[in-house]
């Protein structure tokens, strides 16, 4: 009978190498206090929305995020489920609100109505006038049309959202922009906003340059 000899291998000891993780410290967001007796949260950033609740004197919140000029900001109220939008300058807020992202967020959605067809366009240098049809919204119900536009103002595309009470608007939108202007517009209920339409945007019409 032949023996078999096993060779038992010993392991060799290999240094293990841990890396420790790199930790960004991740600020915590502004804050603030309602600096007047009773401040307006809105469904938007702006007066063009829809009223969501409203805020009193020296009542805490987080800021979340700005619109792109800082003038109104999105805050989470202490003890608060939801958020809302508030205009800046009514708030003393602590932090840096120009290191939070730009946002515009999310309008409530209501069925009820369609958004209204737009009739007419045009454009006469800088002012634009936008027509579209009555949707026949009833008394109760009626708030308005919303209109959210990307306009050029001082060589910048700045967000302007307005509440036209009516089925005619003019808006300022001037030439110089890097970027093309755009806005599109919905009907506006109590409970929310309808789908939105595309507003078809007329360009700048090119000037002619007088011969030397």
């Amino acid at each position: 009978m032949t023996a078999t000899v096993t060779e038992t291998m010993t392991p060799t000891n290999t240094a293990t190498i841990t890396l420790t993780p790199t930790i960004t410290p991740t600020l915590p967001p502004p804050e603030g206090v309602v600096s007047v007796a009773q401040a307006n949260c809105r469904y938007g950033p702006g007066w063009a929305y829809l009223y969501k609740y409203g805020l009193y004197q020296d009542f805490p919140v987080e800021v979340l995020a700005r619109t792109d000029r800082a003038d109104w900001v999105y805050v989470l109220p202490k003890w608060y489920e939801s958020g809302c939008w508030i205009r800046a300058d009514l708030l003393e807020i602590t932090g840096d609100v120009l290191s939070l992202e730009v946002d515009y967020g999310d309008i409530p959605y209501s069925f009820i109505y369609p958004p209204p067809h737009i009739i007419n366009v045009t454009r006469r240098g800088d002012e634009v006038t936008i027509e579209w049809a009555d949707v026949g919204m009833t008394e109760d119900k009626y708030r308005g049309y919303l209109i959210e536009a990307w306009l050029c103002l001082d060589g910048e595309l700045v967000f302007t959202a307005v509440n036209v009470d009516g089925t005619i608007t003019w808006l300022t939108d001037e030439y110089g922009c890097s970027e093309p202007s755009s806005a599109r517009i919905f009907s506006a209920e109590k409970h929310g906003y309808s789908k939105w339409r595309i507003i078809p945007w007329p360009a700048h019409e090119p000037t002619s340059t007088p011969m030397p």
